[in-house]
């Protein structure tokens, strides 16, 4: 089966933005106008194509990123809608990890909002070019200036805008192409699905020719070739523009900003047309670069179909009608249905039973893969997020997905003895689909504990388990996933000498330990000589200080940002095995770690909070009550914007106490921003309450 789009006429993008900013309503519409869907869907009244599971339909918001499929002038466009809510911020990160290019979706009214800088800083970490849609400008208080203005100040990205909006609020009508000097208007009917262009009339035409020069100006900054056209001629042509503005997008040097109200059908058919002309394909990317599975050799894949078969698992799913289901993204070669796929993260072959393109939760099957395609591969085994799938004569191993760590825990418990075994399966599928749910025990009490990004991520995920396994359990109050560090650096020793089913294990080993800064996990070093310590053992001694940091010894919660160095140690040729290394190590490690002294560590949030400006003390009040500290004051309109950090501990059942505050008219948005050291009292306050000396219930 030959390839029915050339590479070059592919387009991987993602919608991404702040929550409630229209990127699924963006998408329905590009699916309405592509004709893939024959009907608009609509987020409120529960139709979107895109936002199919059932709580997602409930509650109007997008919980897991969709793929989809669509076609725009002899283009193909790959698209995954991503949710906004900040607890589902690995649904974008994955995202990004495979997609070449993205549509950043702005509220005309908010403008650049907190989730807005998340994924803007996400797509700067992978390098995606990305174009600017300004939505929403039929809303009362539409500003598009100032959100130009704050992808400047705020991002610190060059906003190039290539329209000019025709009118604003209730009399938003279309926008004037700057590159062709055009006029798209559709009209002043507020379900327009038809445009008309038009050249530009008299009274826009300066404004044009001023926007259109600014517009030059800015790519001769960036652009060699557009720069010496502008000199030798007095009009550049618009083709010129417009391959001077891909090339720029490209390179990360400008992002094209575009206008439109989705809602009301307006923009849409111009923000295709842009991504087709500004965005990458798959054949404008770099080769992607990884490793040999064994050498650790660098290797490197162009996007091309004759190289090897490489691709990258970024999501899976469990699928009640194909079992596990696979996405994943292919960057060089081509599969065929049928073949085995070599898993080189894991050493396994994967055989490709089902090949298939997703259309949100629905399936197309296909026959063959090729470079730049997204696809999804059905009844998996044994794949997980993350995984390289390639070619075993030619492997290579690409970069994995990194997520952010939980910050928030609830205790699960089966109501009945049949149940325990179904909680046990639904948490081990659904923590596979998502790599930020964590499933652990409490040390004290033996109960499951279940560790997520958020309130909402965990109603989610127990909703998910009640609905989609049929499993009846007892569910806790969110805890907060304290973590604990070092305060100095140590050193401790511990030897470990006694017979085990009768036969004597010894082993001794001496580490020095000291903190690091946050967010830098365990560092562990070797020191020693092979005299001292066989090299076969530094596995189990690296699994016994883990294993010693995991369990926690301030309050039960796992140690991190430690630097480990073995330093000394001793064995006996006959009586040392890796068990007691690993034994006498997690000793070492605890004498060490009580030595330096611990800390808890607590998770600080980023939050802002966006309410008129007669409720400003109120709330600063409140937040300073809640151990925050306020970073900021802004005018959004005519409400006041209070910026700051404060403790996650601090800011359960927030929303109700800021309706309160606000009479209703205050929102928030909070994401996790760093572990810090926890206060004394706040410290004082874990440890006793993990002791039993405060009631849970307090």
């Amino acid at each position: 089966m030959a390839r029915l789009y050339p590479i070059e006429s592919v387009r991987n993008i993602g919608i991404m933005a702040h929550i409630d900013a229209g990127k699924t309503t963006t998408t329905e519409r590009i699916l309405f106008y592509t004709g893939i869907t024959y009907k608009m869907g609509e987020v409120d009244e529960g139709t979107a194509v895109m936002d199919w599971m059932a709580q997602e339909q409930e509650r109007g918001i997008t919980i897991t990123s969709a793929a989809t499929t669509c076609f725009w002038h002899d283009h193909r466009i790959n698209i995954i809608d991503t949710p906004g809510h900040v607890d589902f911020t690995a649904e974008v990160e994955r995202s990004l990890r495979v997609l070449d290019g993205g549509v950043v979706v702005l509220c005309g009214v908010g403008g650049v909002e907190p989730q807005s800088e998340t994924v803007w800083r996400q797509a700067d970490r992978y390098r995606v070019p990305r174009i600017a849609f300004i939505n929403k400008m039929d809303r009362v208080g539409a500003e598009p200036e100032k959100a130009v203005e704050q992808i400047r100040s705020k991002l610190g990205a060059r906003a190039l805008p290539v329209q000019i909006p025709l009118g604003r609020e209730e009399t938003f009508r279309g926008v004037l192409d700057v590159i062709d000097r055009k006029e798209l208007d559709w009209g002043n009917d507020l379900i327009a699905s038809d445009f008309t262009v038009r050249d530009v009339g008299e009274e826009w035409k300066e404004e044009v020719e001023r926007a259109r020069s600014a517009m030059i100006e800015t790519l001769c900054d960036t652009d060699d070739r557009l720069l010496e056209l502008y000199l030798g001629h007095a009009d550049v042509p618009s083709q010129e523009i417009r391959a001077a503005i891909r090339r720029s997008t490209i390179g990360l040097k400008v992002v094209p900003v575009l206008y439109g109200a989705s809602f009301r059908n307006k923009g849409v058919q111009p923000l295709l047309d842009a991504v087709v002309d500004f965005l990458p394909s798959p054949a404008d990317m770099p080769p992607v670069t990884g490793r040999h599975p064994r050498t650790e050799e660098a290797r490197s894949r162009k996007p091309s179909d004759t190289e090897p078969f490489s691709a990258l698992v970024f999501k899976v799913m469990n699928d009640p009608y194909v079992g596990t289901l696979a996405f994943f993204r292919v960057y060089s070669g081509k599969a065929r249905l049928g073949s085995l796929l070599y898993n080189s993260s894991k050493d396994e072959e994967e055989k490709a039973a089902r090949l298939l393109k997703m259309h949100a939760n629905k399936r197309e099957e296909v026959r063959e893969v090729y470079a730049g395609d997204i696809a999804a591969l059905g009844s998996t085994k044994n794949l997980g997020t993350g995984d390289t799938l390639c070619d075993k004569h030619q492997s290579i191993v690409l970069e994995t997905i990194r997520f952010p760590e939980p910050v928030i825990s609830v205790t699960v418990e089966p109501k009945s003895r049949t149940d325990h075994a179904r909680l046990a399966d639904a948490l081990a599928r659904i923590s596979k689909e998502d790599p930020t749910i964590r499933v652990g025990e409490d040390p004290m009490t033996g109960q499951t504990l279940v560790y997520g990004m958020g309130e909402l991520h965990l109603e989610i995920l127990l909703d998910r388990m009640f609905r989609e396994y049929g499993v009846r359990a007892n569910v806790g109050k969110p805890q907060v996933a304290f973590k604990e560090t070092l305060a100095a650096a140590a050193e401790g020793e511990a030897a470990y000498d006694r017979p085990v089913g009768g036969k004597k294990q010894f082993a001794r080993c001496r580490l020095q330990v000291e903190p690091l800064p946050r967010g830098a996990g365990l560092d562990f070093q070797d020191k020693t000589r092979e005299a001292l310590i066989p090299r076969s053992v530094l596995p189990a001694v690296r699994d016994g200080v883990r294993e010693a940091m995991d369990s926690g010894l301030l309050a039960g919660y796992p140690l991190t940002d430690v630097r480990v160095t073995l330093v000394g140690g001793g064995f006996q040729e006959s009586e040392s095995t890796p068990l007691a290394f690993k034994i006498a190590a997690s000793m070492a490690f605890k004498n060490a770690a009580f030595k330096a002294g611990l800390l808890l560590l607590e998770p600080i949030m980023k939050l802002e909070v966006i309410a008129p400006d007669e409720y400003l003390g109120d709330i600063v009040g409140d937040l300073n009550a809640r151990r925050g500290r306020v970073e900021g004051l802004d005018m959004r309109g005519a409400s006041r914007v209070v910026l700051g950090q404060v403790p996650l501990s601090e800011m359960f059942g927030y929303a109700t106490v800021l309706r309160t505050l606000t009479q209703g008219r205050g929102v928030f948005s909070m994401e996790f921003f760093q572990y810090d050291t926890a206060s004394p009292q706040k410290t004082e306050e874990v440890v006793a309450r993990v002791e039993g000396r405060i009631p849970l219930s307090r």
